[in-house]
């Protein structure tokens, strides 16, 4: 069996897991130990994360003429890739958490939502909360004065019953 044949279903599996995809983080994974990485792949799992090591070469051809053509350049040395479908803040969330905690892990550039992003602006990205948990905010924001308002027709009708009616002076 010729080397093309072994290597393409793998080119295959990458482009699938791309196909799709809101983001993908690129990663230097050299130096974690391995219950780092276990946890690390556990956190990113447990967010419907797909984070995986392939070849370089193999990631060069499957991301050729895709939106995520833009990661080539940084494709040298060992590399693991972190790819979302869902969320397309949790890898960058998720492993800017982790490196602050593993020194090792290196942040190396990424892709989110078609654009283009260095270390830094993976590490802007990773502040911005999961869109749960914006809506969670929003929601929380608009309830707020309906509940004070509530509260206080709530304490009026209470004042109010307290008191008994006068009966109207005659004149």
């Amino acid at each position: 069996m010729a080397k093309v044949e072994l290597k393409q279903p793998i080119v295959e599996e990458i482009k699938a897991q791309l196909d799709g995809a809101q983001s993908a983080v690129l990663v230097d994974y050299r130096g974690l130990t391995v219950e780092q990485d276990t946890r690390l792949r556990k956190e990113l799992r447990e967010a419907g994360v797909t984070y995986k090591v392939y070849k370089n070469t193999m990631v060069r051809f499957a991301i050729d003429g895709t939106e995520f053509d833009a990661l080539k350049d940084s494709l040298e040395g060992p590399n693991a890739i972190a790819i979302s479908k869902d969320d397309a803040t949790a890898p960058a969330r998720i492993l800017a958490k982790f490196a602050k905690e593993a020194e090792a892990l290196e942040i190396k550039c990424g892709i989110v939502e078609g654009n283009f992003y260095d270390q830094a602006g993976i590490k802007a990205i990773s502040s911005i909360p999961s869109r749960e948990e914006l809506l969670s905010k929003m929601l929380g924001s608009l309830q707020s004065p309906i509940t004070n308002f509530a509260r206080v027709l709530k304490q009026i009708a209470e004042k109010g019953e307290g008191e008994t009616p006068e009966a109207p002076a005659e004149a």
